[in-house]
């Protein structure tokens, strides 16, 4: 049996990036949480030939999105505690870009292989705890309200792989999913409580570090009640990742699919170079190499443009590179002096803008919204699996009198759908092949019923 198309209705303009498509947005992330330190440290960034701020600059080169960390009492640094913050939200806002808070939950990096508690937390009992982070939560989403400086988006945790507010022995152990369901809970219900009268409702994210980890922890939290959560955040550095980039198209498709969620990579980055341009190590070199994409300022740019539109072409929504601005300058870190990213930055070592610089700026090819139906005849429920969910199967949402699915999908692809009113008939369902049109639209599934 083959699909009756409907006359099919446009729902796609043609885009500029970083800018809306119909009722959904794209983003084109910079996580600048370096800048504040960069400009005190005397560092100079040159963009279309002139020095320029380099928020600015980011802005001018099509992100649309600013990511900013937050950590709770970091003693070792003056920067990245809320006064910061409030300039970076402050220069992004002014230049006309949404924003990303990240709370680290932390006094220090929280990443894939330490969630460590906030000294003041350290001590405390369970219920202490969870009290404490939807307080602080709270307190610093309503004093960024009351400076107008609200973020459009939220993430609870940064790269929780390990149970979140912690310790190094924690992190060794299995995930405690009753403790750390209520610690994500508490996060999720002060961002919601801090924006209940205000005009912007930010998206709360969940990030995982790593795309192969993600679709088993995400199946964890949500059989632990972790559910009201609007974005998975997947970290993808091919140095600490197991899986290619097809790895990454897989989880971003699945992932969408299986958890109903919008998907962002919110960390990336690729090096231009080797070289150095001070005494600290380059955390990224020859080592994070993917085949096809040299270690060049021409391989950056390809790998940015490229793996966003894998990115598009999976269901995903957006990018975000991580720290573009991190050059090298004559202040030192704990490590050493100068900066360990300065070779995957978006400068060369002197400050000039290098081509990845404007990756939003490059062609892409746009995904369109599909309607996939089912008319009801009777069934409870109606289920559909498809190459674009990865094989997963998905629930299609009752409208009326049909069953209805939504996805975005790169137009001109070939699809192959198939529906089922239990999962367990799914696989011997029969297949409808699709091509998707260039403007979207609705796909009638006339499938046999009782």
């Amino acid at each position: 049996m083959k699909p009756h198309l409907l006359c099919l209705i446009p729902a796609l303009a043609i885009l500029t990036a970083g800018t809306s498509v119909s009722a959904r947005d794209y983003w084109f992330g910079a996580d600048l949480s370096y800048v504040n330190e960069m400009k005190a440290c005397d560092a100079t960034y040159s963009y279309q030939g002139k020095h320029q701020d380099a928020y600015a600059i980011f802005a001018q080169s099509g992100h649309n999105l600013v990511r900013v960390r937050l950590w709770n009492d970091a003693k070792w640094t003056h920067y990245s505690d809320l006064k910061d913050v409030e300039i970076t939200l402050k220069a992004a806002k002014a230049n006309g870009q949404k924003t990303l808070l990240d709370f680290h939950y932390s006094d220090d990096w929280a990443d894939g292989d330490k969630q460590l508690a906030p000294a003041a937390w350290a001590g405390m009992t369970e219920d202490q705890q969870v009290a404490a982070l939807y307080r602080y939560t709270l307190d610093t989403l309503n004093a960024l309200k009351a400076r107008g400086l609200m973020p459009d988006m939220v993430q609870v945790g940064n790269e929780t792989n390990h149970e979140i507010v912690s310790s190094l022995e924690g992190a060794k152990l299995p995930i405690n999913w009753a403790r750390n369901a209520r610690l994500f809970n508490a996060g999720i219900k002060a961002v919601r409580d801090a924006s209940a009268d205000s005009s912007i409702k930010p998206n709360i994210m969940i990030h995982i570090a790593q795309p192969e980890n993600v679709e088993a922890w995400f199946a964890a939290a949500t059989a632990a009640g972790v559910t009201d959560y609007d974005i998975i955040g997947i970290s993808y550095y091919r140095k600490w990742s197991k899986l290619g980039v097809e790895g990454l198209a897989d989880t971003i498709r699945r992932s969408r699919a299986a958890f109903g969620k919008d998907v962002v990579v919110v960390e990336t980055a690729y090096p231009f170079t080797d070289d150095f341009g001070d005494q600290a190590g380059n955390l990224l070199g020859s080592d994070s190499a993917l085949p096809g994409y040299p270690v060049t300022p021409q391989g950056q740019l390809s790998y940015m443009h490229d793996l966003m539109q894998l990115t598009l072409d999976n269901g995903g929504s957006g990018v975000v590179y991580w720290e573009p601005a991190w050059v090298s300058t004559k202040c030192s870190t704990r490590w050493s002096q100068g900066s360990n990213w300065e070779n995957a930055a978006f400068f060369d070592f002197k400050g000039q803008a290098l081509p990845a610089l404007e990756w939003p700026k490059a062609s892409y090819v746009w995904p369109v919204e599909m309607t996939f139906s089912v008319a009801d005849h009777g069934q409870t429920a109606q289920y559909l699996t498809a190459d674009f969910t990865g094989g997963v199967a998905v629930t299609m949402r009752k409208y009326a009198d049909r069953f209805v699915y939504k996805a975005w999908l790169r137009p001109e692809s070939h699809v192959v759908v198939g529906t089922a009113t239990t999962k367990e008939a799914l696989d011997a369902a029969e297949a409808f092949d699709v091509t998707v049109p260039k403007t979207g639209g609705p796909v009638v599934l006339e499938a046999p019923h009782s």
